[in-house]
């Protein structure tokens, strides 16, 4: 892409998602990711009423006099972007291509995160890590990652999602708030999320193509797999074929609807042809009624 080409949709991209975040989801996202730590923060003398368990004895010896501790809420998150970028994105049938909303939608949430001072960093993967952008925190870092966003080319088409998960367990010490953000045709990661979620609080956006979960009746049909590249003939107006590609559908929902509730996982789906808003307010209400 040229490098004309590329700043104006950065500018663009920015600019919807600065919109979209100071009148929508600042509030929202506020208090539905809010840190969930104490810190502690010092000491003070005791006063009638507080917390025996509070008392700091090792400061309380020292003085001959009662002194508790005093704890703060860590409001500071770290949150991560885990973003699919293998060859299924390059799929779409209705307004947008899946990589285009993960772009929209991943844009979002960073300068989401940004207004609430947290910070920011980004997993691009495929079947193995494409690249791993440090959190950190201010605009210039966020219009970087819009930057690779808009314009990275990973060196694989394939997808493994426990290579992210299994990233972000070792590569973050801190306990932080990660999006990952895919198609989930992949269903191979049941042990990598089932141990990540119990060191991260991880949240799902799934993006979906209306092709994905019916094919019309149109007779015969040329399909390309966008990982493989492989491409192939079916007949889509058979009955045959209608029957098996909706129980091959209804069983890989299943199987992702037992792996998100058996992590606990919080999961947004979102369509290529859809407004990202009303799923993501939904999630975040869901998710501020608990906290």
């Amino acid at each position: 892409m040229e490098t004309s080409e590329l700043l104006k949709r950065v500018r663009k991209i920015e600019i919807k998602s600065r919109g979209l975040t100071n009148q929508i989801f600042s509030g929202q996202y506020h208090s539905a990711f809010k840190g969930r730590g104490m810190a502690f923060s010092e000491v003070r003398e005791y006063n009638y009423g507080d917390d025996i368990r509070s008392i700091d004895w090792n400061v309380t010896a020292r003085f001959d006099h009662p002194y508790v501790k005093i704890f703060e809420e860590e409001r500071e998150l770290t949150v991560m972007l885990l973003i699919d970028v293998s060859g299924s994105n390059s799929f779409g049938t209705r307004q947008m291509l899946k990589v285009e909303k993960i772009t929209e939608i991943a844009a979002v949430l960073a300068f989401s995160a940004i207004q609430n001072n947290d910070k920011v960093g980004v997993i691009f993967f495929s079947d193995r890590i494409e690249k791993f952008i440090t959190p950190k925190k201010g605009t210039s870092h966020i219009l970087r990652i819009i930057r690779e966003l808009v314009d990275f080319r990973p060196q694989s088409q394939l997808t493994d999602l426990s290579e992210p998960l299994r990233f972000l367990t070792n590569a973050i010490k801190k306990r932080c708030t990660a999006f990952l953000i895919t198609d989930f045709i992949d269903t191979n990661f049941r042990d990598a999320i089932k141990i990540a979620s119990r060191k991260h609080d991880l949240v799902g956006v799934r993006i979906v193509d209306k092709r994905e979960t019916e094919i019309p009746p149109v007779g015969l049909l040329k399909l390309r797999d966008f990982e493989s590249n492989k491409t192939f003939w079916v007949d889509t107006s058979g009955k045959e074929f209608q029957e098996a590609h909706k129980q091959r559908w209804q069983q890989h929902e299943k199987m992702l609807h037992d792996i998100f509730v058996k992590s606990r996982m919080d999961v947004a789906t979102v369509g290529t042809d859809e407004d990202f808003i009303k799923p993501l307010i939904k999630l975040f209400k869901k998710r501020e009624s608990r906290f």
